[in-house]
């Protein structure tokens, strides 16, 4: 057959810029990013997915594309091949749901006869779901992970009506559906897109009372009380905090109840009461000491939650209270203690660091520290530039035209040359 040349492939790349040496260095530093192993492309790899030599990429470069457009493998114009029964990979399998799932959407195929829904799709979509979540601790706030996300969210729903389902996969589907939309929900709070954040909160919980999951349930209220705080609004955040923390699954796993604590700290902090924010993290900590290290628990709360994040959390709520000293000393302890995955966290951690030492005249130690963070989230996580930007203005507020803000502009000027 002869090659058909990829028109949305070779448009998207012409819309965002790349030439085909640059997108084939971008996917690798994804592809390693994902899967630990630098990807193999150069330019020619691009221009075989371009010309249609190659129709359908391999798995981990598809996921690193996907990641990177924020569009599913068959927007960006590519053919999922097709193989006999017999030979099917899980990969394939979980490429089909993909393939069969967009195609529901769009409309583009003729229905076909009802198949049976099992668990066996549901362990994929959940997987996706871990995917999305690993993405995000790396990444953080991005576009690419929100389109991504909510678009993950539609294909799980597409498998309600892909056929017949048990009331338990029914169920088990639409939580998936309901913890991509918080995924979504939350790429958007951290990139600072809140009405996007919203809609995607409002999507979520609709889902999340189809399921009758109490963990998604708690994890999207307790999102809603952080974007709350972050949006200056403290009351809201505290009715949404307090809605996560009445679920049951609180009463039961200390784990659960121990986050709901420290989330309901750092909204103490921002509505300016010192003690309750400090009995709060004293609560958190106590209800992390009483949970069993080894309860089977969500994968997006294993993959974040532990004391390095009650340190995270405290250091944001005593820099909000103005005590710099405290707040510097949970942040040392948060770096000590994160794990090597927390990259968007490391990022943010070390900035709010750097501001802490700031505010107490340490301008040499807080030069050095706001260095330290890595030029792709200096340059490329929203967040993280916003917190940047602020420090140097503060720096420059706090000693202008001295060595110090002389050393942190030229810095900052080659973060963004190299960008």
């Amino acid at each position: 057959m002869d090659a058909v040349p990829n028109y949305a492939l070779a448009t998207w790349m012409k819309e965002q810029g790349y030439s085909s040496r640059e997108l084939a260095e971008r996917v690798n530093r994804a592809v390693g990013e994902l899967t630990g192993k630098p990807g193999g492309l150069d330019d020619s790899s691009i221009r075989a997915w371009r010309s249609g030599r190659v129709r359908w990429p391999k798995s981990a470069q598809r996921a690193a594309l996907e990641l990177i457009s924020g569009r599913t493998a068959l927007t960006l114009g590519f053919l999922r091949r097709t193989r006999n029964k017999d030979q099917e990979s899980p990969v394939d399998r979980r490429n089909f749901i993909t393939a069969a799932s967009a195609a529901v959407l769009a409309g583009a195929v003729a229905p076909a006869a009802p198949r049976r829904v099992g668990m066996a799709d549901v362990a994929l979509i959940q997987q996706r779901f871990a995917d999305v979540i690993a993405s995000d601790h790396r990444h953080g706030g991005q576009l690419g992970i929100e389109r991504q996300a909510a678009a993950l969210a539609d294909e799980a729903l597409a498998l309600q009506r892909a056929g017949a389902a048990s009331q338990r996969v029914r169920a088990s589907l639409y939580a998936s559906a309901a913890g991509f939309r918080s995924s979504a929900m939350w790429a958007a709070i951290d990139g600072r897109r809140f009405g996007d954040a919203g809609n995607h909160m409002r999507e979520a919980q609709s889902l999340a009372e189809l399921s009758g999951d109490p963990g998604i349930k708690f994890r999207i209220w307790s999102h809603a009380g952080t974007m709350y705080r972050h949006m200056g609004r403290p009351a809201e955040a505290a009715a949404a905090n307090d809605v996560a923390r009445g679920l049951a699954v609180v009463r039961r796993d200390p784990m659960f109840a121990s986050l709901g604590l420290a989330r309901h700290a750092a909204i103490h902090a921002a509505a300016g009461d010192r003690s309750a924010a400090r009995r709060s993290f004293g609560q958190a900590q106590e209800a992390m000491h009483r949970a069993d290290p080894g309860e089977a628990r969500p994968v997006w709360l294993t993959a974040f939650y532990d004391a390095a994040e009650i340190d995270s959390l405290a250091l944001s709520a005593y820099s909000s209270l103005g005590d710099w000293a405290t707040a510097e000393a949970h942040g040392h302890r948060c770096l000590a203690g994160l794990r090597p995955h927390m990259v968007r966290s490391k990022a943010i951690t070390t900035v709010r660091v750097a501001r802490a030492q700031l505010e107490q005249r340490e301008l040499a130690a807080a030069v050095t520290t706001a260095m330290g963070v890595a030029v792709d989230a200096a340059a490329g996580h929203p967040r993280v530039s916003a917190m940047l930007a602020t420090f140097g203005s503060r720096l420059n507020r706090i000693a202008p035209r001295s060595s110090h803000a002389e050393a942190w502009q030229s810095h900052m000027a080659r973060v963004k040359a190299s960008t």
